[in-house]
């Protein structure tokens, strides 16, 4: 049965080699991470990992399918994510679980899990957008037919997750910038979009819900010397970890500052990673998180349709600015957020969405590969016809 599914994975091999080892390392990670929290709820670190297991061999599946559907089947369904996800934010922000003032989640009936409806956002803007941009190739310049509705997707979407989770906003919207630049939109109406988006992100940080802890934390990355510390306490412990892990690492395991840092296995799991598997563990993962991203750039330069190029672009430069984020927060190069690591860090249904953008990622791939090898085969009969007879 196993020999049989990986006889039928297809795509990029480097790709599912990055993701099974990231995988791999997110069990580790959140595995020794978890044992704080398992001895304050009165649980075994077991019960996390088990938890923390079904949501990535949950992932995996939803990888391996999304990776078997045609890429060109995300067109037609980047139009109802966008009908749902519109009223989900909606909801999300005047009935949604809350959280540190913050108003991210949902919970789904019956099962009790809560999922982050920002994730579906991502997912659906993007493949939206490279839909819209692929679709309207020929009349990329008219205002009406394609920037407005363009400029109407982003801008609220981004004003809707902006107002609970700045963050993610602010990555999402520099990734429809980059993809707005790929597909071709003209620098006026880019810069138009830009402008768009100063505005509404200067009335979220002043007039915003979550104005306070904005200016909070901005104030607590710029000056940490003249604020309270127990305000820099998550970054003060994260750079404890970091410094005290060395070249090497003090090992699997081995944390110390896993019992200190505030949420080691989610928004600081690279700190904890790099404590225990040392710099070289941290190069390791920054290499693997670049060479995801350049295989994603072969497969966008290699793709024959416009729709198709733009999706993994759109995908890969998500997940890789993200990565990036919540790297640079745990080294102390951006004020705190609450970004996770993907496919690291310990999470619930955010595992699942981003298992759902590698496999869109693949799917590309996959067809591409396909394209070459029918390609291949056209030519053998070209010229195997081209032999004269003897």
């Amino acid at each position: 049965m196993l020999e049989r599914i990986i006889s039928k994975t297809k795509g990029d091999r480097w790709i599912w080699l990055i993701v099974i080892f990231l995988s791999i390392w997110s069990l580790l990670a959140v595995y020794s991470a978890t044992g704080t929290l398992a001895y304050k709820k009165g649980v075994g670190s077991e019960q996390f990992l088990i938890k923390h297991l079904v949501m990535i061999v949950g992932g995996l599946a939803l990888m391996y399918f999304s990776h078997l559907l045609d890429y060109r089947y995300y067109a037609g369904i980047s139009k109802v994510l966008m009908v749902i996800t519109i009223p989900l934010l909606l909801y999300t922000l005047m009935f949604g679980a809350n959280v540190n003032d913050a108003s991210r989640w949902v919970t789904i009936p019956v099962i009790n899990q809560t999922f982050q409806t920002s994730d579906l956002a991502k997912l659906a803007l993007i493949t939206f957008l490279a839909r819209t941009l692929s679709k309207k190739q020929e009349n990329i310049k008219d205002v009406k037919r394609s920037f407005l509705p363009i400029m109407g997707a982003v801008s609220a979407v981004f004003i809707l997750i902006a107002l609970a989770n700045l963050s993610t906003a602010l990555m999402l919207f520099g990734v429809s910038i980059l993809l707005l630049i790929i597909g071709r939109i003209s620098i006026k109406q880019i810069s138009l979009v830009c402008l768009a988006g100063a505005i509404l992100l200067t009335g979220v940080i002043f007039l915003g819900p979550r104005r306070k802890t904005y200016v909070s934390r901005i104030n607590t990355y710029m000056h940490p010397e003249q604020v309270d510390p127990d305000k820099s306490f998550q970054a003060n412990q994260a750079k404890i970890a970091i410094a005290t892990g060395g070249i090497f690492g003090k090992g699997p395991g081995n944390s110390t500052q896993r019992n200190f840092l505030p949420h080691p296995y989610s928004d600081f799991v690279f700190a904890l990673i790099i404590e225990e598997y040392g710099l070289i563990g941290g190069l390791v993962l920054v290499f693997l998180y670049l060479l995801f991203l350049y295989r994603c750039i072969l497969i966008v330069t290699q793709s024959p349709k416009a729709f198709g190029a733009l999706l993994a672009a759109g995908l890969s430069f998500s997940l890789t600015i993200q990565a990036f984020a919540n790297m640079a927060v745990a080294v102390g190069l951006g004020p705190v957020t609450g970004v996770p690591l993907p496919l690291v860090s310990m999470g619930g249904t955010s595992i699942l969405f981003t298992s759902i953008a590698f496999g869109i990622i693949l799917s590309v791939s996959r067809d591409n590969d396909e394209k070459k090898a029918e390609s291949v085969k056209g030519k053998e009969k070209v010229f195997v016809g081209e032999i004269p007879a003897m």
